[in-house]
This record gives C-alpha cells, sequence and structure tokens, in this order.
C-alpha cells in the first residue's frame, strides 16, 4: 500500500462514512465485460433504465443513457457500466481512455447532510439527481485523486413514494 493509499483510507475514516457496498466498473462493451469478470464476480443480471437524466458537472439535468450488469463478491455488488450517450462522468472516464474500476459507492441516510461532509473535505459534486425525497445519488471528485466516490440515498426497504 503506497503512502497515497494509507492517506485516502484514514481520510474516508475520518468522514465516518459506512463501509462501501459496490464498486463500480465503467468498461466499453457490457457483454465482453461480462464475460470478462463473470469468472470473478458473475452471475450478472443485466439492466437497462433506459434514458434518464441528472445534472452534470452544475449544469442543469440532461438526458443520459447507460446500460448496466450486476454481481457480487460476497456483501459487495459489483457494478459494470456501459455509456451509451449523454454527459456523464462515465463518458469523461473513456475519453480519458480508461476503463475499470471507476467509484466506489456508500449507502447514506442523508445525501445532503454528507455532500456537505465530502466537500468540507475538499470534494466536488460532479454528477447528481433526486429521483424522489428519498431517493437520490451522487458523485463526488477531488482534484489528484482518481478515486470516485458514490453516495446513495436509498432505505433498505425501498422507496416509498414508488413502491420499489
Amino acid at each position: 500500500m503506497t503512502a497515497a493509499d494509507v492517506k485516502v483510507r484514514e481520510e474516508l475514516a475520518q468522514l465516518g462514512l459506512p463501509a462501501p457496498d459496490q464498486i463500480g466498473f465503467v468498461v466499453r462493451d457490457l457483454d465482453q465485460a461480462i464475460a470478462h469478470y463473470d469468472p470473478l464476480f458473475g452471475p450478472f443480471s443485466k439492466t437497462d433504465y433506459g434514458p434518464q437524466k441528472a445534472s452534470y458537472q452544475g449544469r442543469s439535468r440532461s438526458a443520459y443513457e447507460l446500460k448496466f450488469a450486476f454481481g457480487r463478491i460476497g456483501d459487495l455488488e459489483i457494478e459494470l457500466i456501459e455509456w451509451i450517450s449523454g454527459d456523464t462522468p462515465h463518458r469523461d472516464f473513456l475519453e480519458k481512455g480508461r476503463d475499470g474500476m471507476h467509484h466506489l459507492r456508500f449507502r447514506v441516510d442523508d445525501l445532503d447532510q454528507w455532500a456537505a461532509k465530502l466537500q468540507a473535505k475538499g470534494y466536488e459534486t460532479v454528477w447528481h439527481d433526486r429521483l424522489s425525497p428519498h431517493v437520490a445519488f451522487g458523485y463526488f471528485e477531488r482534484d489528484d485523486d482518481p478515486l470516485v466516490l458514490e453516495l446513495l440515498q436509498y432505505p433498505e426497504d425501498g422507496d416509498p413514494t414508488t413502491g420499489t
């Protein structure tokens, strides 16, 4: 473990975030990624939510489309994400020539409260949306740190406003 890794671990521990519940991978081809990662994290289930909207880099909500597959390793969900269209951090990640591990997700009770804590530590909200009063997500980045943090506010028993 490098000194930078130790520093990130210590800073995350100071925030008091719960244990991560997901590792997100951005991939260029979902089917190829499933074939590659299935022996480690499969079986995968594919999900296509169709066109969605979110705010990216402080701009108004705009349309995007991603395709997903979900696997597991123990209690940790593995998310594979293929960018299809729109302004998202996933597109930028791919345009920088990257693919692979992209973010860690943490489930929280109050996204706005946790966003303020992360911002106080130098994180910037780069992508977010509130889907209902009880469901919201945000991606957080900071300069010189390749690790993206995703916070998900989602009740353990599903979203009471949608019945899911």
